[in-house]
């Protein structure tokens, strides 16, 4: 993840399922799926309203394959590991597309933005976007979101590793007891993190049983839009 997705961070994480390339003399690495707790447990309660967040519903936070690997194996992969939620319980997935191309301050593209259409072919209910908002741009392309904002704030579990990210881009060393959020605001303007105004991810909805009956016995919270998004060459 940290290698070859394009947020150069790992989420919080319930379920991690890897794919791995068997035909050479040893097993490699070729993918990885990464279920976890979004920012907010309303993430998953809005779509979900009937099924326990974090249990019963998880967010698909991260999904990279290496660009060797078929365009085909995304599905299956995608398939076999809603195959082992659903043998733990799980019964609900989101999963967003952000459609935002990023680039550093250098102007080095990052990510071309991206529509789901992994999700679409997996025949994924389209729930719109989610919320605008404003993202804090880091000069290397990468956002700092508001949970890893509060987790320097508030010195919380987890801290380090933000902090550690920002001295690594220019930030100052943080002081033993110092003010951690006067730190961060100062560490901000230094390494000259930008406020980008984003249009919101598109948000796709997975309702998980064995058969159709199980799947459509799982109230949605949030209506189904159609047709799905689409962009000439996008992904």
């Amino acid at each position: 993840m940290l290698r070859h997705h394009y947020s150069r961070s790992y989420p919080s994480a319930i379920k991690r399922f890897g794919l791995f390339d068997i035909t050479g003399n040893e097993q490699r690495l070729v993918g990885a799926a990464v279920f976890g707790a979004p920012v907010a447990e309303a993430v998953l309660a809005r779509p979900f309203p009937d099924l326990q967040p974090y249990v019963e519903s998880v967010e698909c936070s991260r999904f990279v394959l290496l660009d060797e690997v078929p365009a085909n194996a995304e599905s299956w992969f995608l398939a076999r590991a809603f195959e082992e939620l659903l043998a733990a319980g799980v019964r609900g997935v989101v999963s967003f597309a952000d459609p935002v191309p990023r680039r550093t301050a250098a102007g080095d593209l990052i990510t071309v933005g991206h529509i789901g259409t992994i999700y679409q072919a997996s025949n994924a209910m389209y729930a719109g976007r989610a919320t605008a908002r404003t993202q804090k741009l880091l000069p290397d392309g990468t956002v700092l979101n508001g949970k890893a904002a509060q987790k320097v704030r508030g010195r919380e579990q987890g801290h380090e590793y933000v902090e550690a990210q920002l001295v690594a881009l220019g930030a100052p060393v943080p002081s033993a007891g110092g003010d951690s959020a006067a730190w961060l605001r100062t560490s901000l303007e230094t390494i000259g993190a930008r406020n980008v105004r984003h249009p919101g991810a598109h948000r796709y909805l997975f309702r998980l049983g064995k058969n159709r009956r199980e799947r459509e016995r799982i109230k949605l919270g949030l209506p189904e839009q159609r047709p799905y998004p689409k962009r000439a060459g996008g992904n």
